[in-house]
């Protein structure tokens, strides 16, 4: 079993950071002292459930989080700083902080630093995330001691369900393109105008036509998906946001 640490301090650490290719080092003080903090801890960058799931919609929740009263969220491996920005800057996880616990002091000071010789690993974080108010922690979410990599409670919809069990969550949204359509920039600026985020794919870079047609019974573009619905192109989307608005 883990130690929850509810009502205790964050450990005081210095965290040795990279930033424009100069090292700074980055104290726990720095980093919670005065602000409400989400924190969430994971076995390591690039590694399957922790680049696919956690670190997404942690991303993704990071602005519902900051509409309650969060400071910052922020990513911690038992990496160190270069593997943290390169993993960032593949992830475009913009709206997250990612710090490396290189030598894993955080996470043993926390009781979570974890044996992962197994997978060649060596000392690794276990997987959890904590609520910081002022340098002391309110809510710990700790995955369960069970083998492999248990993916649970940590994740960002129970935090934010902790947080504000009745905020609204962002919308799912993708929307099909191709370079020089009109109609695929007024859609997106509707979504912008809108203030929804989306994915956006583009003809010949991240589909082909096949798919597009495999997905949406359409050979046009714009297409848009919004939460696993089909709305379709930009006029559809123009009467899915009137009715959204006056909803």
């Amino acid at each position: 079993m883990f130690d929850n640490y509810e009502g205790k301090n964050v450990p005081q650490v210095t965290f040795r950071t990279r930033r424009d290719h100069e090292w700074v080092d980055v104290s726990s003080d720095e980093i919670f002292k005065g602000k409400t903090v989400i924190v969430f801890s994971l076995p390591g960058a690039f590694t399957p459930t922790c680049s696919s799931t956690h670190v997404p919609r942690y991303n993704q929740l990071t602005p519902a989080f900051k509409q309650h009263g969060v400071d910052e969220v922020i990513c911690i491996s038992v990496n160190d700083a270069f593997v943290m920005n390169e993993w960032k800057a593949e992830q475009k996880a913009d709206n997250i902080t990612f710090i490396p616990d290189g030598n894993g002091h955080f996470s043993s000071g926390m009781g979570m630093l974890v044996d992962k010789e197994d997978l060649g690993f060596g000392k690794r974080s276990w997987r959890y995330s904590m609520l910081v108010k002022d340098g002391v922690v309110e809510k710990m979410f700790i995955e369960p001691n069970k083998p492999g990599d248990p993916f649970e409670v940590s994740d960002a919809d129970t935090m934010l369900a902790y947080i504000a069990p009745n905020a609204e969550k962002p919308k799912d949204v993708t929307i099909f393109t191709r370079e020089g359509c009109e109609y695929c920039v007024r859609a997106k600026g509707m979504l912008n105008d809108a203030g929804i985020q989306f994915d956006e794919l583009v003809l010949n870079r991240d589909y082909t036509e096949t798919t597009i047609r495999a997905v949406s019974g359409m050979s046009t573009v714009p297409q848009v998906f919004i939460n696993g619905d089909h709305i379709g192109g930009s006029e559809d989307l123009e009467q899915y946001l009137s009715k959204e608005k006056a909803a």
